[in-house]
Protein backbone atom coordinates (compact mmCIF):
# COMPACT_ATOMS: atom_id res chain seq x y z
CA UNK A 1 0.00 0.00 0.00
CA UNK A 2 1.14 3.70 -1.29
CA UNK A 3 -1.16 5.73 0.99
CA UNK A 4 0.13 5.93 4.19
CA UNK A 5 -2.29 8.78 5.31
CA UNK A 6 -4.21 8.46 8.86
CA UNK A 7 -7.76 7.39 9.53
CA UNK A 8 -10.15 4.58 8.33
CA UNK A 9 -8.76 2.76 5.37
CA UNK A 10 -11.27 2.94 2.61
CA UNK A 11 -12.54 0.48 -0.03
CA UNK A 12 -9.49 0.68 -2.01
CA UNK A 13 -7.11 0.19 0.23
CA UNK A 14 -8.22 -3.01 1.75
CA UNK A 15 -8.92 -4.08 -1.84
CA UNK A 16 -5.19 -3.37 -2.01
CA UNK A 17 -4.36 -5.53 1.01
CA UNK A 18 -6.24 -8.39 -0.13
CA UNK A 19 -4.04 -8.05 -3.45
CA UNK A 20 -0.99 -7.75 -1.47
CA UNK A 21 -1.58 -10.77 0.17
CA UNK A 22 -2.18 -8.55 3.97
CA UNK A 23 -5.61 -10.25 4.33
CA UNK A 24 -6.36 -13.65 2.78
CA UNK A 25 -9.44 -13.67 1.43
CA UNK A 26 -9.68 -16.21 -1.29
CA UNK A 27 -12.56 -15.80 -3.98
CA UNK A 28 -14.12 -12.50 -1.83
CA UNK A 29 -18.25 -12.77 -2.46
CA UNK A 30 -19.56 -9.58 -4.32
CA UNK A 31 -20.54 -6.55 -1.69
CA UNK A 32 -17.66 -8.43 0.63
CA UNK A 33 -15.85 -5.17 0.38
CA UNK A 34 -18.18 -2.38 2.08
CA UNK A 35 -16.80 1.50 2.04
CA UNK A 36 -15.00 1.73 5.29
CA UNK A 37 -14.56 -2.32 6.03
CA UNK A 38 -14.75 -6.31 5.35
CA UNK A 39 -17.50 -8.15 5.98
CA UNK A 40 -16.18 -11.74 7.90
CA UNK A 41 -17.51 -14.69 6.61
CA UNK A 42 -17.61 -18.26 8.45
CA UNK A 43 -16.00 -21.05 7.61
CA UNK A 44 -17.20 -24.82 7.43
CA UNK A 45 -16.94 -25.91 11.55
CA UNK A 46 -18.26 -24.71 15.04
CA UNK A 47 -17.23 -25.75 17.70
CA UNK A 48 -19.44 -25.66 20.69
CA UNK A 49 -17.24 -24.52 23.26
CA UNK A 50 -17.85 -24.57 27.33
CA UNK A 51 -17.67 -21.06 28.08
CA UNK A 52 -16.22 -17.49 26.13
CA UNK A 53 -12.86 -17.56 26.28
CA UNK A 54 -10.05 -14.95 25.11
CA UNK A 55 -6.76 -16.89 24.05
CA UNK A 56 -4.41 -14.64 26.22
CA UNK A 57 -0.86 -13.49 25.55
CA UNK A 58 1.53 -16.12 23.80
CA UNK A 59 -1.69 -18.76 23.37
CA UNK A 60 -3.51 -19.69 20.31
CA UNK A 61 -7.36 -20.08 19.87
CA UNK A 62 -6.77 -22.97 18.47
CA UNK A 63 -5.19 -24.50 21.72
CA UNK A 64 -8.16 -22.95 23.97
CA UNK A 65 -10.48 -24.43 21.70
CA UNK A 66 -9.24 -28.06 22.72
CA UNK A 67 -9.33 -27.29 26.50
CA UNK A 68 -13.16 -26.01 26.28
CA UNK A 69 -14.58 -28.19 23.67
CA UNK A 70 -17.51 -30.02 23.94
CA UNK A 71 -18.30 -30.85 20.58
CA UNK A 72 -18.02 -29.95 16.43
CA UNK A 73 -20.63 -29.69 13.96
CA UNK A 74 -20.22 -29.48 10.53
CA UNK A 75 -21.41 -26.38 8.85
CA UNK A 76 -21.23 -27.36 5.57
CA UNK A 77 -25.28 -28.10 4.78
CA UNK A 78 -26.14 -25.78 7.75
CA UNK A 79 -26.82 -26.23 11.27
CA UNK A 80 -28.26 -24.33 13.95
CA UNK A 81 -26.71 -23.09 17.22
CA UNK A 82 -28.92 -23.24 20.06
CA UNK A 83 -29.67 -20.12 22.17
CA UNK A 84 -27.92 -20.06 25.02
CA UNK A 85 -24.82 -21.75 23.83
CA UNK A 86 -21.07 -20.48 23.36
CA UNK A 87 -19.54 -21.75 19.81
CA UNK A 88 -16.24 -20.63 18.10
CA UNK A 89 -15.96 -20.78 14.43
CA UNK A 90 -13.21 -20.17 12.34
CA UNK A 91 -13.20 -17.90 10.13
CA UNK A 92 -12.37 -17.97 6.13
CA UNK A 93 -10.09 -14.77 6.46
CA UNK A 94 -6.78 -14.34 7.67
CA UNK A 95 -4.54 -11.39 8.51
CA UNK A 96 -0.71 -10.21 7.97
CA UNK A 97 -0.98 -6.62 8.99
CA UNK A 98 1.52 -4.11 8.04
CA UNK A 99 3.12 -2.41 11.41
CA UNK A 100 1.57 0.84 10.91
CA UNK A 101 -2.28 -0.91 10.47
CA UNK A 102 -4.35 -1.92 13.75
CA UNK A 103 -8.13 -2.99 12.93
CA UNK A 104 -11.57 -3.09 14.96
CA UNK A 105 -14.19 -5.69 14.41
CA UNK A 106 -17.92 -5.45 15.14
CA UNK A 107 -21.23 -7.50 14.43
CA UNK A 108 -23.15 -6.43 11.89
CA UNK A 109 -26.27 -4.42 11.99
CA UNK A 110 -28.62 -7.66 11.00
CA UNK A 111 -26.22 -9.69 13.58
CA UNK A 112 -27.20 -7.30 16.52
CA UNK A 113 -30.69 -7.20 15.18
CA UNK A 114 -31.70 -10.56 16.02
CA UNK A 115 -30.23 -10.09 19.60
CA UNK A 116 -27.22 -12.78 18.27
CA UNK A 117 -23.95 -11.77 19.97
CA UNK A 118 -20.64 -12.58 17.93
CA UNK A 119 -17.12 -11.17 18.44
CA UNK A 120 -13.84 -11.84 16.99
CA UNK A 121 -10.59 -13.74 18.66
CA UNK A 122 -7.61 -13.65 17.66
CA UNK A 123 -3.87 -15.58 18.78
CA UNK A 124 -2.83 -14.19 21.89
CA UNK A 125 -5.42 -11.59 21.82
CA UNK A 126 -6.35 -10.03 25.42
CA UNK A 127 -9.54 -8.30 24.31
CA UNK A 128 -12.25 -9.13 21.70
CA UNK A 129 -12.54 -7.09 18.81
CA UNK A 130 -9.22 -5.83 18.51
CA UNK A 131 -6.23 -6.64 16.59
CA UNK A 132 -3.00 -5.01 17.13
CA UNK A 133 -0.68 -3.48 14.42
CA UNK A 134 1.26 -6.31 12.81
CA UNK A 135 -0.52 -9.61 13.72
CA UNK A 136 -0.23 -12.48 11.77
CA UNK A 137 -2.50 -15.08 12.11
CA UNK A 138 -6.22 -16.52 11.66
CA UNK A 139 -9.55 -14.95 12.87
CA UNK A 140 -12.39 -17.00 14.82
CA UNK A 141 -15.68 -15.77 15.30
CA UNK A 142 -17.25 -16.32 18.76
CA UNK A 143 -21.21 -16.66 18.30
CA UNK A 144 -23.63 -16.64 21.36
CA UNK A 145 -27.56 -16.81 20.26
CA UNK A 146 -29.13 -14.51 22.99
CA UNK A 147 -33.02 -14.08 21.80
CA UNK A 148 -33.00 -17.15 19.26
CA UNK A 149 -31.76 -19.91 17.98
CA UNK A 150 -30.26 -19.15 14.55
CA UNK A 151 -29.19 -21.66 11.63
CA UNK A 152 -25.71 -20.63 9.97
CA UNK A 153 -24.05 -22.01 6.74
CA UNK A 154 -20.60 -21.46 5.54
CA UNK A 155 -20.17 -18.03 4.15
CA UNK A 156 -22.39 -16.15 5.93
CA UNK A 157 -21.39 -12.84 7.20
CA UNK A 158 -22.18 -12.23 10.65
CA UNK A 159 -19.08 -9.92 11.60
CA UNK A 160 -16.93 -6.90 9.95
CA UNK A 161 -13.62 -5.74 10.25
CA UNK A 162 -12.40 -2.13 9.98
CA UNK A 163 -8.83 -1.01 9.40
CA UNK A 164 -7.26 1.80 10.79
CA UNK A 165 -3.97 3.79 10.69
CA UNK A 166 -2.97 6.20 13.27
CA UNK A 167 -5.74 7.23 15.71
CA UNK A 168 -8.57 10.06 13.74
CA UNK A 169 -11.38 10.76 16.41
CA UNK A 170 -12.90 14.30 15.56
CA UNK A 171 -12.78 16.10 18.93
CA UNK A 172 -15.90 17.22 20.05
CA UNK A 173 -14.43 21.08 18.72
CA UNK A 174 -14.40 19.45 15.33
CA UNK A 175 -17.76 17.83 15.52
CA UNK A 176 -19.12 21.28 16.64
CA UNK A 177 -17.61 23.05 13.50
CA UNK A 178 -18.34 20.38 11.18
CA UNK A 179 -22.28 20.35 12.53
CA UNK A 180 -22.68 24.07 12.06
CA UNK A 181 -21.14 23.94 8.55
CA UNK A 182 -23.51 21.00 7.48
CA UNK A 183 -25.72 19.43 10.12
CA UNK A 184 -24.88 16.02 11.29
CA UNK A 185 -27.83 15.48 13.26
CA UNK A 186 -31.32 16.87 12.96
CA UNK A 187 -32.01 19.21 15.27
CA UNK A 188 -29.77 20.29 18.12
CA UNK A 189 -26.65 18.57 18.67
CA UNK A 190 -25.72 17.00 21.98
CA UNK A 191 -22.12 16.46 21.71
CA UNK A 192 -19.69 14.94 23.65
CA UNK A 193 -16.50 12.25 23.57
CA UNK A 194 -19.14 11.82 20.11
CA UNK A 195 -22.33 12.88 19.07
CA UNK A 196 -25.34 11.55 21.45
CA UNK A 197 -28.21 10.49 20.30
CA UNK A 198 -31.59 10.14 22.19
CA UNK A 199 -34.93 7.62 21.78
CA UNK A 200 -37.60 7.95 20.37
CA UNK A 201 -41.05 6.81 21.90
CA UNK A 202 -43.55 8.93 19.86
CA UNK A 203 -45.99 6.68 18.35
CA UNK A 204 -45.84 6.20 14.36
CA UNK A 205 -48.92 5.90 12.26
CA UNK A 206 -49.14 2.16 13.92
CA UNK A 207 -48.62 3.10 17.63
CA UNK A 208 -45.57 1.14 16.97
CA UNK A 209 -42.38 2.43 18.93
CA UNK A 210 -40.51 -0.68 18.80
CA UNK A 211 -40.24 -4.42 19.30
CA UNK A 212 -39.45 -7.29 22.30
CA UNK A 213 -38.06 -10.48 21.26
CA UNK A 214 -40.61 -13.55 22.20
CA UNK A 215 -39.07 -15.71 24.86
CA UNK A 216 -39.82 -18.98 23.24
CA UNK A 217 -39.55 -19.20 19.44
CA UNK A 218 -38.34 -21.08 16.01
CA UNK A 219 -35.38 -20.94 14.60
CA UNK A 220 -34.30 -17.97 12.63
CA UNK A 221 -32.32 -18.77 9.10
CA UNK A 222 -30.15 -15.93 8.71
CA UNK A 223 -29.35 -17.32 4.95
CA UNK A 224 -32.89 -16.28 3.98
CA UNK A 225 -33.70 -13.03 3.20
CA UNK A 226 -36.85 -11.54 3.99
CA UNK A 227 -38.20 -15.20 5.25
CA UNK A 228 -39.81 -14.82 8.15
CA UNK A 229 -43.03 -13.48 9.78
CA UNK A 230 -42.35 -10.81 12.60
CA UNK A 231 -45.13 -12.40 14.69
CA UNK A 232 -43.70 -15.37 15.32
CA UNK A 233 -40.60 -14.05 16.69
CA UNK A 234 -41.59 -10.04 17.80
CA UNK A 235 -44.13 -8.61 20.41
CA UNK A 236 -45.30 -4.97 19.20
CA UNK A 237 -44.20 -2.27 21.68
CA UNK A 238 -46.93 0.58 22.18
CA UNK A 239 -46.53 3.91 24.38
CA UNK A 240 -49.15 6.30 24.50
CA UNK A 241 -47.18 8.64 27.09
CA UNK A 242 -43.51 8.52 25.92
CA UNK A 243 -42.33 6.10 27.85
CA UNK A 244 -41.90 2.93 28.30
CA UNK A 245 -40.59 0.41 30.81
CA UNK A 246 -38.10 -2.35 30.30
CA UNK A 247 -38.25 -5.53 31.74
CA UNK A 248 -34.90 -7.23 32.97
CA UNK A 249 -33.31 -9.79 30.88
CA UNK A 250 -35.27 -8.52 27.86
CA UNK A 251 -34.44 -7.90 24.17
CA UNK A 252 -36.30 -4.52 22.63
CA UNK A 253 -35.10 -3.11 18.91
CA UNK A 254 -35.94 0.83 19.19
CA UNK A 255 -34.85 3.62 17.56
CA UNK A 256 -33.24 6.91 17.63
CA UNK A 257 -34.94 10.69 17.62
CA UNK A 258 -32.46 11.94 15.38
CA UNK A 259 -31.73 11.15 12.03
CA UNK A 260 -27.63 10.96 11.50
CA UNK A 261 -25.87 11.84 9.02
CA UNK A 262 -21.93 10.50 8.13
CA UNK A 263 -20.26 12.24 5.67
CA UNK A 264 -18.12 10.78 2.57
CA UNK A 265 -15.06 11.50 4.39
CA UNK A 266 -15.95 10.19 7.94
CA UNK A 267 -17.12 6.89 9.22
CA UNK A 268 -18.58 6.37 12.80
CA UNK A 269 -19.25 3.90 14.95
CA UNK A 270 -22.01 3.46 17.92
CA UNK A 271 -20.89 3.62 21.54
CA UNK A 272 -22.39 2.58 24.77
CA UNK A 273 -23.91 5.89 26.99
CA UNK A 274 -22.42 6.03 30.70
CA UNK A 275 -23.82 2.61 32.32
CA UNK A 276 -24.93 5.30 35.24
CA UNK A 277 -27.98 6.83 33.71
CA UNK A 278 -30.29 3.56 33.57
CA UNK A 279 -30.32 -0.23 34.18
CA UNK A 280 -29.97 -0.82 30.45
CA UNK A 281 -27.69 -1.23 27.88
CA UNK A 282 -28.08 -0.22 23.89
CA UNK A 283 -26.04 -3.03 21.93
CA UNK A 284 -23.11 -1.29 20.33
CA UNK A 285 -22.55 -3.45 17.25
CA UNK A 286 -22.28 -0.92 14.95
CA UNK A 287 -20.35 0.39 12.25
CA UNK A 288 -21.56 3.70 10.17
CA UNK A 289 -20.12 3.68 6.63
CA UNK A 290 -19.35 7.19 4.97
CA UNK A 291 -22.57 8.26 3.12
CA UNK A 292 -25.29 6.88 5.69
CA UNK A 293 -27.63 9.16 5.86
CA UNK A 294 -26.28 11.32 3.26
CA UNK A 295 -28.84 12.99 1.49
CA UNK A 296 -31.26 10.65 3.04
CA UNK A 297 -32.24 10.72 6.66
CA UNK A 298 -32.02 8.05 8.48
CA UNK A 299 -31.99 6.98 12.53
CA UNK A 300 -30.41 4.52 14.13
CA UNK A 301 -31.51 1.60 15.16
CA UNK A 302 -31.23 0.65 19.16
CA UNK A 303 -30.74 -2.64 20.41
CA UNK A 304 -31.50 -2.21 24.08
CA UNK A 305 -31.29 -5.00 26.93
CA UNK A 306 -32.44 -4.11 30.31
CA UNK A 307 -30.42 -5.72 33.53
CA UNK A 308 -31.51 -6.75 36.69
CA UNK A 309 -34.20 -4.23 37.39
CA UNK A 310 -37.09 -2.84 35.73
CA UNK A 311 -36.45 0.60 33.83
CA UNK A 312 -38.60 3.15 32.35
CA UNK A 313 -37.03 4.66 29.54
CA UNK A 314 -38.57 8.02 28.20
CA UNK A 315 -38.59 9.51 25.08
CA UNK A 316 -35.22 12.07 24.39
CA UNK A 317 -33.38 10.14 27.08
CA UNK A 318 -29.97 9.98 25.37
CA UNK A 319 -28.56 6.52 25.39
CA UNK A 320 -25.73 6.41 23.16
CA UNK A 321 -23.42 8.43 21.19
CA UNK A 322 -21.56 7.77 17.80
CA UNK A 323 -18.10 8.46 17.75
CA UNK A 324 -16.98 9.91 14.16
CA UNK A 325 -13.09 8.56 12.47
CA UNK A 326 -11.53 10.65 9.41
CA UNK A 327 -11.01 8.40 6.27
CA UNK A 328 -7.80 7.93 5.05
CA UNK A 329 -8.88 8.64 2.13
CA UNK A 330 -12.67 9.14 -0.30
CA UNK A 331 -13.92 5.29 -0.70
CA UNK A 332 -14.58 4.64 -4.27
CA UNK A 333 -18.41 3.64 -3.32
CA UNK A 334 -20.60 5.40 -0.12
CA UNK A 335 -22.92 3.40 1.56
CA UNK A 336 -26.08 3.13 0.05
CA UNK A 337 -25.28 3.97 -3.67
CA UNK A 338 -25.90 0.96 -5.57
CA UNK A 339 -24.02 -1.34 -3.36
CA UNK A 340 -27.62 -2.48 -2.24
CA UNK A 341 -27.10 -1.26 1.45
CA UNK A 342 -30.06 -2.43 3.50
CA UNK A 343 -30.83 0.01 5.70
CA UNK A 344 -29.59 3.85 3.77
CA UNK A 345 -32.82 5.58 4.78
CA UNK A 346 -34.21 3.75 7.53
CA UNK A 347 -36.48 4.74 10.57
CA UNK A 348 -37.60 1.78 12.93
CA UNK A 349 -36.85 -1.89 11.43
CA UNK A 350 -35.88 -5.38 11.76
CA UNK A 351 -33.25 -6.89 10.73
CA UNK A 352 -33.19 -7.93 6.67
CA UNK A 353 -34.71 -11.95 7.97
CA UNK A 354 -37.93 -10.40 8.20
CA UNK A 355 -40.88 -9.95 5.87
CA UNK A 356 -41.38 -6.32 5.50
Amino acid sequence: MTDQSQGVLPDHAIAAMIAAGRITCDAPDAGQVQPASLDLRLGTVAYRVRASFLSGKGRKVEDRIAEFEMHRMDLTHGAVLEKGCVYVVPLLEALDLPADVTAVCNAKSSTGRVDCLTRVIADGGTEFDRIPAGYTGPLYAEICPRSFSVKVAPGLRLNQIRFRRGQAVLSDAELAARHAETPLVDGLPVIDEGLGFSVDLTPTETGIVGYRAKPHTGVIDLTRIAAHDVSDFWEEVRSEKGRIILDPGAFYILVSREAVTIPPDCAAEMSPYLAMVGEFRVHYAGFFDPGFGHGVPARGVLEVRCHEAPFVLEHGQVVGRLVYERMAGPPETLYGAGIASNYQGQGLKLSKHFKA
